[in-house]
């Protein structure tokens, strides 16, 4: 029983932690895609401010969804095509680009003894 207990707390610090990133366990330095979780749990309780700081991505993903899903009703409704942005290759490579300088910005600070990344307070 003691494998079956210790599995179902394993299971539940997971849920409530999240997993551990491989790259931050094995380098020592952030990943690409180090803060997103905490970046969504923050835009999701309205804190745009950590969302930004956790990861600036997310609040992109968010905007562009906005204007896309806009954009996309105007055109059902109005039947006109004009209302269709297609600029999805810009957007991703604006995204990339999001990715690449927050990665290098937030390893650049850790290597300088500044952590942008705080648990506290999204990771209760």
């Amino acid at each position: 029983m003691r494998i079956i207990e210790f599995i179902a707390d394993l299971a539940k610090w997971t849920a409530r932690q999240g997993f551990p990133c491989l790259f931050w366990l094995t380098t020592g330095l952030y990943c690409p895609a180090c803060g997103g979780t905490r970046a969504l749990r923050a835009l999701l309780r309205g804190d745009l401010r950590m969302s930004f700081q956790y990861h600036p991505l997310v609040l992109y993903m968010a905007a562009v969804f906005a204007v896309e899903l806009a954009g996309y009703c105007l055109l059902k409704v109005t039947k006109n095509p004009r209302w269709y942005l297609g600029h999805e290759t810009l957007f991703i490579y604006i995204g990339i680009g999001i990715i690449f300088v927050n990665w290098i910005f937030k390893n650049y600070m850790l290597l300088h003894g500044v952590d942008l990344l705080p648990l506290w307070p999204y990771w209760e």
